[in-house]
């Protein structure tokens, strides 16, 4: 047996395991029966065939079976949080000799800001973060920091675009999307691919985060709300529970089958049909993934559940837990609109921005690694951009956009532990060494998931089109275990 069949039935018996005891693992057998696919491996089809959430075995050997994405839409400032820049002191109010690329010219100075907040090395890796980040220090061993990430786009919409969709345009597939169309779900009883919004606001460009661009509908991300209820219209009417409800739903599979056979490669048809399936057997499994109440009263304590700052968010990074946990592919969770772009009173606004997600997100990767769910749990942390190391607003002063030179770090799934890479100039404005391009990082990780950028394709309008898209993506081989 080879390595890659090895893994893909130890994921499958792991699956098999966690929901052979409830109704959706007995749901799901039936079904798999009813389809002929039980046990049987899936390759990623291209458009003009049918299109499921059925696991597919990945081409490749996979570290990684599920991924978490935390995303801080604005621009979290490197120099202020992660990349320490000592120059910025020594040169503080003064102009800084260097040209800036500014976003904002009319509110723009020269004037250099040096960091408000003391840095500190943390664990044996030694990896700075200010004392806004206790949390991050807890875990600086288990994470990959890179230091020269570059998009080159100073708007967050194509910086956001770049780093979630491959290229700065919208309307192309999201991440989420392409790993739930290569690899499908280990749990046919919850989407694949879901997003845990901010009970504030959407982020900048709203849906086109989690769109499936021109991917089948049925890889695209699905919302869950803020608040209780998260998912709206789960309990049946009274009058359709039980038989009522099961008869109801044979007789219209059975009509949606008959429909689309007559419509042979109609994709978005057969999305809404799947996802149609997929909300009638969401019944039995949604509820509970999302219900936190049996949680001990140290995990809620280790997620800052216990105080008011990281209830929500902690609350959140404790369902996305519990989500992977039962095999759901790609959790997406997001800050609100601007709450990381501090062009102005960065002195309040980032301390509160950082105490809101510190300790929920430290706690999350303690809590994956004591269950054993790191190894296989890609998480990553970090916004579209940085911020630049000059005075925004001298009446209230902030940092501006820059995309340039900014950080981001990664824990599990096969990224390297305990590691700093590449570095930005001594000011903190352009990666300078080993630079990360949005299609490096595109590449690497796809390669953890055991996919190749250049072979996970979708033929559209003649061609085929894939996340990287013809750029001169490389997998970052410095940044794997």
């Amino acid at each position: 047996m080879s390595i890659e069949d090895s893994q893909f039935l130890s994921s499958r018996r792991h699956f098999l395991a966690r929901n052979a005891m409830g109704i959706g693992g007995v749901a799901l057998a039936w079904l798999l029966h009813e389809q002929g696919l039980l046990a049987k491996p899936v390759k990623p089809e291209l458009a003009g065939r049918s299109h499921t959430l059925l696991p597919k075995r990945p081409p490749g050997p996979a570290r990684a079976r599920a991924m978490i994405s935390f995303f801080m839409q604005g621009g979290p400032s490197q120099m202020d949080l992660c990349d320490p820049k000592p120059m910025l002191d020594r040169w503080a109010d003064k102009d800084i000799p260097v040209k800036i690329k500014y976003d904002d010219a009319a509110g723009a100075s020269a004037r250099v800001m040096p960091s408000h907040w003391k840095f500190k090395r943390h664990g044996q890796s030694g990896m700075d973060f200010s004392e806004l980040l206790p949390g991050f220090g807890e875990i600086a061993d288990e994470l990959c920091l890179i230091r020269s990430m570059h998009t080159g786009v100073n708007n967050h919409g194509q910086s956001i675009h770049a780093l979630n969709s491959g290229r700065t345009v919208a309307g192309r597939p999201s991440l989420g999307s392409w790993l739930t169309y290569g690899l499908g779900s280990e749990n046919q009883n919850l989407p694949a691919y879901l997003v845990l919004r901010d009970p504030g606001s959407l982020p900048v460009e709203g849906t086109w985060n989690w769109s499936a661009g021109w991917l089948p509908g049925l890889y695209q991300g699905t919302v869950v709300r803020a608040r209780e209820p998260r998912i709206l219209n789960l309990e049946a009417p009274a009058n359709l529970r039980g038989g009522g409800q099961r008869n109801y739903l044979d007789f219209l599979g059975a009509l949606n089958r008959k429909h689309i056979r007559a419509r042979p490669g109609e994709l978005d048809l057969e999305a809404r049909i799947a996802s149609f399936e997929l909300a009638a057997r969401m019944q039995t499994s949604a509820s509970g993934a999302m219900d936190i109440s049996n949680e001990s009263a140290a995990t809620k304590n280790l997620y800052g559940i216990d105080e008011a700052a990281t209830r929500e968010f902690g609350t959140r990074c404790l369902i996305a837990r519990r989500l992977v946990e039962r095999g759901v592919r790609f959790v997406h969770v997001l800050s609100g609109n601007q709450s990381w772009d501090h062009h102005h009173g960065i002195k309040n606004s980032l301390p509160k921005a950082c105490q809101k997600i510190d300790r929920p997100i430290a706690g999350l990767v303690k809590d994956l690694k004591r269950l054993g769910l790191l190894d296989s749990t890609v998480v990553h942390w970090g916004g579209e951009m940085g911020r630049l190391p000059v005075v925004q607003n001298e009446r209230n002063a902030g940092r501006d956009h820059n995309t340039y030179g900014f950080s981001m770090w990664l824990a599990g799934g096969g990224f390297r532990a305990g590691h700093i890479h590449g570095a930005t100039d001594e000011w903190g404005h352009h990666a300078v060494r080993d630079v990360v391009h949005h299609y490096d990082y595109h590449a690497t990780l796809l390669r953890l998931f055991g996919l190749d950028s250049n072979g996970l394709v979708f033929k559209r309008s003649g061609r085929e089109q894939s996340l990287t898209d013809g750029q001169p993506a490389r997998v970052v081989e410095e940044i794997l275990a």
